[in-house]
């Protein structure tokens, strides 16, 4: 089943909507976004994510509701490793957590359009050259694999070849200059160290989209409800970033979850015509191995405090 034009137009008009109620209204003005703040806002967004699943459940049926709530929750879960770059992005680069909410805000469009762009040519390979699964599948067994062996994350933006690319084609400031991503110096129009960030929290999306984009293309192929569904999860990235960012050391088992996750996705995709995994045998492994990562981690916070 496919999803009519309409839908897309309405559900696109809602995000406009509430980006412009984000940026004109709520942080119009320059501020810390304190943890309090942030987690009405995570509210917020889960709760939108809630109530778009109800109605996708009412109008077009149980499949499709597990699907975008599956996919929901594997796009949150690891959203939540980006937060883990986001923080060494900023305390490298010693960024005011004032600053941090618009940084993330711009970074947060730009991803969704290459979201749209990975979803839609993801899509398109697996509905023409089926095979491509097994690549998907490999990918996610890669990375999840790759990410139980490297715990420790290292932060060297010097020898990113895209940022190198940018200051040798633009003038970039070394410095901040308030919230400002261009300033005029020396009459030239200069980048200043806030849009060095900026580029660098895209890229890191990029990065983060090779993975997240196969592994809910492991649930569905439905560009509606795959669409809708990273919409939601990058949307409450933000709140949940601000949410957590001062205790997220804490999980130190989450990545481990995570990884496990990526792995158990890739070898859903790489067997698919062997045995096909039911959507909600997905969902009660991939939500049980969160918790389980989750209280695993507070049980070793809670001992070492002791």
């Amino acid at each position: 089943m496919e999803f009519q034009p309409s839908f897309w137009i309405y559900f696109n008009l809602f995000v406009l909507f509430m980006l412009a109620l984000d940026l004109g209204v709520f942080h119009r003005k320059t501020h810390e976004v304190k943890a309090k703040e942030a987690l009405i806002w995570s509210g917020v967004w889960i709760a939108l994510a809630m109530a778009f699943n109800w109605l996708v459940y009412q109008y077009f049926g149980e499949t499709k509701a597990l699907e975008f709530f599956t996919g929901y929750v594997i796009e949150k879960a690891l959203s939540v490793d980006n937060i883990f770059v986001f923080v060494l992005i900023f305390t490298y680069f010693q960024i005011p957590a004032k600053y941090q909410h618009k940084v993330l805000f711009w970074g947060i469009l730009g991803a969704l359009v290459m979201r749209v762009v990975f979803i839609f040519a993801g899509v398109a390979l697996l509905e023409k050259f089926h095979w491509t699964i097994y690549i998907f599948g490999a990918i996610l067994i890669f990375t999840g694999i790759r990410m139980l062996k490297d715990t420790d994350k290292k932060l060297e933006p010097e020898k990113n070849p895209v940022v190198k690319f940018f200051k040798k084609i633009m003038p970039f400031s070394d410095k901040l200059h308030g919230d400002k991503f261009f300033i005029r110096e020396n009459g030239k129009r200069t980048a200043t160290l806030l849009f060095l960030v900026l580029i660098i929290i895209e890229m890191t999306d990029l990065v983060f989209a090779v993975d997240s984009i196969p592994a809910i293309l492991a649930v569905t192929q439905d560009h509606f409800i795959v669409y809708t569904s990273n919409v939601f999860a990058i949307l409450g990235l933000r709140s949940l970033y601000f949410a957590l960012a001062h205790i997220i050391d804490r999980f130190k088992y989450l990545s481990v979850g995570l990884s496990v996750i990526l792995i158990f996705v890739g070898l859903k995709m790489v067997m698919v015509d062997i045995y096909k995994v039911e959507i909600h045998h997905s969902l009660i492994f991939i939500i049980s191995v969160l918790i389980t990562s989750v209280i695993f981690s507070v049980l070793r916070t809670g001992s070492k405090k002791n």
